[in-house]
């Protein structure tokens, strides 16, 4: 894989100023968002132009117990080859517990969690990485998250000996967030210069860049606002360690006027400039492989270099993970060992997020509900974790509002269950077009 250069992540609220923008050499495009068959028309454009698309994906959590589904691995590949992408992306994190390995009910997070820096979690994630590699046709890198909690046995290691040991015991490549380095600087007090001399740096496959806020002494990686200067100084640090094969900046909301997110990129190649200017590293041409430890030293070198997780390490790790994700998303006691007071605000979070989710998926409730939509549905995921993804997560919010006299407005109601009949059935009910205007034209009416 060659070197990628400055690129930006792709969104369609910025497809035209990311086609406008000079000086783009990569886009990277959320994996999950993509149908291979009806790729964006912008994206197919960017192609022509030969920027290069990476996919990124969200959804494997591959810090889970639970071995990494194939359907999902299936989805990935595909996307990296219609795209002839040099290389796929995901995270280091869980994003899912329960199930049968822990005969639990499933939970989803509809977020990426940390996973606690032990040997148990190490064991089982370099397994699912393996699996992962041996399913795609280019190679993968992994990125490490931000968070706003700690595990109690953190102190097993440090991220930096944690994202090294990953490396060396399989070869995968990393995706380093600069942004996430900060974000936990702030919430867990982890020196991002002490992680940056720790990673193996010819592993570096890319860096990550975006904004964020801090309210009440917490650090929120929001994607949705400006990037702040002590990221773009790791940023700078980094490059005088090491020139990156390419720096991507990355935005999900608050989206703004194209030059200004032209002037964010200009600020990342200075920053970058900036730490090469100050360092001695060569310019890089590529992320070297890593060879893996096992192939380097035979069968059995060193510990759990070429051995699986077991099921009993999987289902340790899959009670932890559950009980933890059971405490932010269906009101249950908080583990041992854990911040309350963290806890907390992360279920906050998650709750505030999967409001904002439904909401993009379902733009006609807030517009069904108006200003109502947001307390009700905080209201209704206080105690009610997502199962099943986002779009089943709308359905069983409008059930729950009709089975439980969620609002007491009629004409809401009546179209909540036009609504709900229009989408929870194998295909959508046969309807004229006209029936349909003539129905949106009515809400428009009533609101007024």
């Amino acid at each position: 894989m060659g070197r990628l250069g400055t690129g930006i992540g792709w969104r369609p609220e910025i497809a035209d100023a990311v086609e406008r923008m000079p000086g783009i050499d990569w886009v990277e495009a959320v994996s999950e968002n993509l149908c291979p068959g009806h790729l964006p028309d912008s994206l197919l454009r960017l192609r022509e132009r030969g920027v290069t698309v990476v996919p990124h994906g969200v959804s494997l959590g591959l810090g889970g117990a639970e071995r990494p589904d194939a359907g999902r691995l299936a989805a990935l590949a595909e996307r990296a080859r219609v795209l002839e992408s040099p290389l796929v992306t995901e995270h280091i994190a869980f994003v899912r517990a329960g199930g049968p390995l822990t005969a639990s009910p499933p939970l989803e997070a509809g977020h990426l969690l940390p996973v606690p820096r032990t040997r148990d979690a190490l064991d089982v994630l370099c397994e699912n990485v393996r699996i992962a590699q041996d399913a795609l046709p280019v190679p993968l890198a992994v990125e490490n998250i931000a968070a706003l909690i700690s595990w109690p046995d953190d102190e097993e290691m440090t991220e930096g000996q944690f994202l090294y040991e990953l490396a060396d015991r399989t070869g995968v490549r990393l995706l380093i967030d600069v942004a996430n380095l900060h974000t936990n600087h702030v919430n867990r007090g982890e020196d991002p210069a002490e992680a940056l001399a720790e990673l193996p740096l010819e592993a570096i496959a890319y860096v990550h860049v975006a904004g964020g806020v801090e309210r009440d002494g917490v650090w929120h990686d929001s994607h949705a606002h400006p990037v702040a200067r002590p990221v773009l100084d790791i940023l700078t640090d980094l490059a005088s360690r090491v020139t990156p094969p390419g720096v991507l900046l990355e935005r999900d909301e608050n989206f703004p006027e194209g030059e200004e997110l032209e002037a964010e990129v200009e600020a990342i190649r200075a920053a970058v400039e900036k730490g090469r200017a100050a360092g001695t590293v060569p310019a890089a041409t590529g992320p070297k492989a890593v060879t893996p430890r096992a192939a380097r030293a035979g069968a059995g070198a060193g510990a759990g270099a070429g051995a699986g997780a077991g099921d009993a390490v999987r289902q340790r790790l899959g009670l932890a993970q559950a009980a933890l994700l059971s405490a932010l998303v269906a009101g249950t006691p908080a583990p041992e060992g854990f911040d309350r007071v963290r806890l907390g605000v992360q279920a906050r979070a998650l709750a505030g997020k999967r409001a904002d989710v439904v909401a993009k998926v379902a733009p006609e409730l807030p517009e069904i509900l108006g200003a109502g939509y947001r307390p009700a549905f905080l209201a209704y995921a206080h105690r009610r974790p997502m199962t099943d993804g986002y779009r089943r997560d709308a359905l069983a919010f409008v059930e729950h509002l009709m089975r439980d006299g969620g609002t007491q407005d009629a004409d809401a109601r009546r179209e909540l269950r036009e609504w709900w009949l229009e989408r929870s059935g194998p295909v959508p009910r046969p309807e004229r077009a006209g029936v349909r205007w003539a129905r949106a034209t009515r809400r428009v009416l009533l609101r007024r």
